[in-house]
């Protein structure tokens, strides 16, 4: 009966992982140059969820495989006295589209709330369970 809470509770991190991904995508969604002040146009994240816990050999639950790069063209826009601009006059900005980030955000949410409540109703099905016994 644990090993179920243990299953909600996986979703629960990896959902906060994803979250905090969503987070870092929006705050750099106008990120045109990386940490060092060179123009490098920031590259969304995106969260690769796998079955199971690898720390704990369980193949139950969920886990956060990696964060990669969304390879998905950039942002260009035409520009053609900006300095970064190309040959052809544009400026590549991140590939963050907000809306789609914002949907992502409540979807992560909404399964975060629902391991949530799947965690309380294990939780009183152990307390009864321990009431039968007592």
């Amino acid at each position: 009966m644990f090993g179920c809470l243990d299953i909600s509770t996986s979703g629960m991190v990896a959902q906060r992982t994803r979250m905090d991904v969503i987070a870092a995508n929006l705050a750099n969604k106008d990120a045109i140059y990386d940490t060092s002040g060179k123009y490098a146009p920031y590259r969304r994240r995106i969260v690769e969820f796998a079955p199971g816990d690898p720390a704990s050999g369980s193949s139950m639950g969920v886990h956060v495989q990696k964060v990669s790069l969304d390879r998905s063209p950039l942002q260009a826009r035409y520009q053609p006295g900006n300095p970064l601009a190309d040959a052809q006059g544009n400026v590549y900005y991140p590939n963050v589209d907000s809306t789609i980030e914002l949907v992502n955000a409540l979807e992560a949410n909404r399964a975060y709330e629902a391991n949530v409540t799947a965690a309380e109703n294990i939780k009183q099905m152990v307390q009864g369970a321990l009431q039968l016994l007592a």
